[in-house]
């Protein structure tokens, strides 16, 4: 069979327009531009191409004197997961900082101010909220980044976010469907299996999702998760099951009636590029159902594209993936685009609720609101310099782990003569490491998720045994009972969360 030259056009265009790559740098390579001009029609942005603000506007704004339509994406969920704000950590506490304080009117404000700022910078969609219920707080990869553990808190709070950021003109896209809350397994590094029967998918997991898809969120992002009650063999990206049958299809058929657009997790992870390969995986998600292909987190550059785009073309000419199914992949991804750009009407974004309005210091109220603090009473101020030790967690990649947290950088701002170190498990008795550098000053213990470490936990309770008046700072989940002569609960590891800790151990 042959192929007309206009036939090959549109097929190749097609391939472009559902990819959603990376790149390296703060500037657009040139092959980035070309390939706009070739038919790509999204770009996704990492902590890697952000210096500033000003730097990122400069940037959208080369992308755009090519395709003035461009989808750009970004992950900025604020809290421990921040593009924006890599390198000083966010002005906006997480999902579970808010969900603890059970405001919406509250969420929706910091989602709205958090557009606000992407919009300013050019960015039109934003991979989040998180709608993930953290039915296990032994996961690793979610934890803080969800609103909590009880579906219809989630819900509404994930619809108020939805609401806040669509309104500041910025796509939602919520992730990661059909929920990854009860998973023990990081999917960066391999494949999760969630074993909960349809019953409980469907008044658990998919409860915030099915808010969202009803509040009008533009995208939602599929997990690289094994769910045996959906599909047995295939993980919710690639699962038919899942995507069409679940996600796309309308409510009287037991759907969400989702017709927006349906997006990838990062395809390069562990969970799809080891187990399928990166065009192969890419062509089985297309079959599925989803309409565009995020990848470049860890792999950036032209080859990737090319070599994504002909896997995809050919497998519409062997027959593999119908060029209707390529064809209306494309046109929702345009589909988003346009209605990103009509967003963009005025330096307002567009608003239509008033009371949504600029409200710089709503991440620091925020994280002030969500702070839980126990055994203030009998706190001391202290009278002199303190030393700030980090118990530190191997990082979480969805994290990165150039991003600083603590409220360290504060109390030393604070506390004149304050000094930090660091401590992880390779450090052997942590406790005794920590009592060496601190000398006489007072020690503040900072922590990150303490119920999953055992090493961390022994640390703590070794720390409070020998200095009655450590302070400690719980930074991640709060499952453990308070410790120390002072506990904080930030629920968040955000330079905010940090900041509204330092206030309380520096000012009482």
């Amino acid at each position: 069979m042959t192929t007309s030259v206009r036939e090959s056009d549109t097929l190749t265009r097609d391939a472009l327009a559902v990819l959603q790559p990376g790149f390296t740098g703060t500037t657009a390579p040139s092959w980035l531009l070309r390939q706009l001009g070739e038919g790509l029609t999204s770009v996704g942005l990492f902590g890697r191409n952000i210096d500033s603000p000003e730097q990122l506007a400069v940037l959208t704004e080369q992308l755009r004197e090519v395709r003035s339509d461009v989808l750009v994406a970004i992950d900025e969920e604020g809290g421990d997961v921040t593009r924006l704000e890599a390198r000083t950590g966010s002005s906006f506490p997480g999902n579970l900082a808010l969900g603890h304080i059970d405001d919406p009117d509250l969420t929706r404000a910091v989602a709205h101010e958090l557009g606000r700022r992407l919009a300013a910078a050019g960015v039109n969609l934003n991979w989040a909220p998180s709608a993930d219920v953290n039915s296990n707080p032994d996961n690793p990869v979610i934890g803080v980044r969800s609103f909590g553990g009880d579906p219809k808190l989630v819900a509404r709070h994930t619809v108020a976010y939805v609401e806040g950021l669509q309104a500041a003109g910025v796509a939602a896209c919520v992730k990661h469907f059909p929920g990854h809350g009860d998973t023990a397994v990081d999917s960066h590094h391999s494949m999760p299996r969630i074993d909960a029967d349809l019953d409980t998918l469907r008044t658990r997991e998919l409860v915030p999702f099915r808010a969202a898809v009803a509040a009008g969120s533009k995208c939602v992002m599929s997990a690289h998760i094994l769910l045996p009650a959906l599909d047995e063999a295939r993980p919710g990206t690639l699962s038919p099951a899942a995507l069409t049958g679940l996600l796309r299809a309308p409510e009287s058929e037991g759907g969400l009636g989702h017709e927006g657009l349906i997006v990838t997790d990062g395809m390069e992870m562990q969970a799809i590029s080891a187990t399928y390969g990166l065009e192969r995986g890419s062509v089985l998600a297309l079959a599925a159902g989803a309409d565009a292909i995020c990848v470049g987190g860890g792999l950036a550059g032209e080859d990737t594209v090319l070599r994504l785009r002909d896997a995809l073309v050919k497998a519409v000419r062997e027959g593999e993936l119908t060029e209707e199914r390529l064809a209306d992949a494309a046109a929702r991804v345009r589909a988003l685009a346009a209605w990103t750009r009509s967003a963009r009407r005025s330096d307002t974004g567009g608003l239509t609720d008033p009371a949504l309005r600029a409200d710089p210091g709503i991440g620091l109220e925020a994280a002030r609101r969500a702070l839980v603090v126990t055994g203030l009473d009998a706190y001391v101020r202290p009278s002199g310099p303190l030393y700030v030790a980090a118990l530190t967690p191997l990082a979480n990649i969805a994290v990165g782990d150039e991003t600083p947290w603590g409220p360290a950088a504060e109390l030393e701002r604070m506390v004149p003569g304050t000094r930090t170190g660091t401590f992880g498990m390779a450090d052997g008795d942590v406790a005794a490491a920590v009592l060496a550098a601190a000398g006489s000053r007072p020690v503040v213990a900072v922590v990150r998720d303490a119920h999953r470490h055992p090493w961390m936990a022994d640390a703590v309770a070794a720390l409070v045994s020998a200095r009655p008046d450590t302070v400690v700072v719980e930074m991640g989940v709060p499952q453990s009972a308070p410790s120390g002569a002072l506990h904080l609960a930030t629920h968040g590891a955000a330079r905010v969360c940090g900041r509204a800790a330092a206030e309380v151990i520096a000012r009482g």
